[in-house]
This record gives structure tokens, C-alpha cells and sequence, in this order.
């Protein structure tokens, strides 16, 4: 179940990326981010419900809940025309936790890849943070890109690979995803960070669905 979630959350980080490039209206993606975030509430309490104090699956129902809660969060926020700080700080909670839930998955799941994609959404997270919560508009196109890379390869590639009996928990596999990523943040910094573009009204009411990228929350 979690693996079609994790599609969809591929799906909302694309477009919440466009949003925030100017692509794509912000109540138009709220809606996206209120269809995903409830997907991502209804899914993990499932697991709950048939996890009979199985300890593993109830983390892993907790780390849905972090990106269910931002998807719904910046819904109704960008509907109800909102300030972005409450999604902005909440996002600094949810990069915090992800450090914690990417450290059990490399030490006691020995799942590196997902440890991998948990440290990478804490970044997008905390790039959230500083957008939405610090009001750091100059970061808004640099945040923008770095949700359209994590969309594909923190979501719909481990989605697709999941849906097809194809992931692999090797350390080969989290050791290219993480140096790929890398690789395109610092690309991205250098042509799209806040030396280079300004701002397009971060920070708005308006603009609160652009935070809904993200996730895991997977």
C-alpha cells in the first residue's frame, strides 16, 4: 500500500514544484494536495489497524503521517488564503523526524536507499522551512527545483520500482541515488539559487501550496 501512496506523492511534489516556478495556480495544486494528503492519512492508519503491535509497521504508519499532515496543511492553507509560517515551522518538525526515521532505516533495517530518499526529504523539508516559515523568499526558485528532482527520484522511481518487484535495498543503489541527487542540488544552486533569480512572491498567502512538497512525506 505504502508504494502507491508514495507514487502519488511523487505526483503532488511535481506539481507543488510548478506551482512554486509560476507554472501552475496555487488553489488549482491545493486541490492535488488535499486528494494526496488524505491518501496519505487513510493509508497509514490502515497499516495501524492490521499492525496487532507489530512496532516496525507502526513507525512506518507514523513517518506517512509527517507528509499526510503537510499535504492537507498546505490544502486548506492555500484555500483558506493562510500565512505560510505554521506550514513553514511544522515543515521544520517533519526534517528533524526524517533525520530520525533515515538513521533507523540505514541501522536497523539495513535499508539503505530508503535511508537515503529519508535524508533527502528532510532537506526538502528544511528548505520549506526557511521558504515558508523564515520567510526566505530568494530560496523559492532553488526550493522549487529541488522538489521537481526529489519528485521523480524520491517517489515515482522507488514507487515504480516497488510497484514492480525491482527495489533493491543495496548500498550500490542509495550510494548512485544519493551522489545523483547531490550532484543536481549543487547544479541547481549554482544556476538557480538565490544569487540568481528573485523571488515570485513567496511567502503570500497564496503561495502556501508550494510547500506541500514534498514528502513521506512518502
Amino acid at each position: 500500500m505504502a508504494s502507491v501512496g508514495l507514487l502519488y506523492v511523487g505526483a503532488v511534489l511535481f506539481v507543488n514544484a510548478l506551482m512554486l516556478l509560476g507554472r501552475v495556480e496555487p488553489r488549482s495544486a491545493a486541490v492535488l494536495n488535499l486528494f494526496v494528503g488524505t491518501l496519505q492519512v487513510v493509508l497509514p492508519t490502515l497499516l495501524l489497524v492490521a499492525a496487532d503491535g507489530d512496532t516496525g509497521q507502526i513507525g512506518a504508519s507514523a513517518g506517512l503521517y509527517l507528509f499526510g499532515f503537510t499535504y492537507l496543511y498546505v490544502g486548506i492553507g492555500t484555500l483558506a488564503g493562510l500565512d505560510t509560517s505554521g506550514v513553514g515551522w511544522f515543515s521544520l518538525f517533519v526534517a528533524v523526524a526524517a533525520v530520525g526515521f533515515g538513521l533507523v532505516s540505514f541501522v536497523d533495517e539495513h535499508d539503505y536507499p530508503l535511508g537515503v530518499i529519508w535524508l533527502l526529504w528532510s532537506f526538502l523539508w528544511l528548505l520549506y522551512f526557511a521558504v515558508f516559515g523564515l520567510k526566505r523568499e530568494r530560496l523559492t526558485g532553488y526550493a522549487a527545483w529541488v522538489t521537481l528532482v526529489e519528485a521523480w527520484l524520491t517517489a515515482v522511481l522507488p514507487a515504480f520500482l516497488l510497484l514492480t518487484d525491482r527495489y533493491t535495498t543495496s548500498g550500490w543503489f542509495a550510494a548512485g541515488l544519493g551522489a545523483v541527487c547531490v550532484a543536481a542540488f549543487a547544479v541547481l544552486w549554482r544556476f538557480a539559487g538565490p544569487a540568481r533569480t528573485t523571488a515570485p512572491g513567496a511567502g503570500g498567502p497564496g503561495e502556501a501550496g508550494a510547500a506541500g512538497g514534498a514528502a513521506p512525506a512518502p
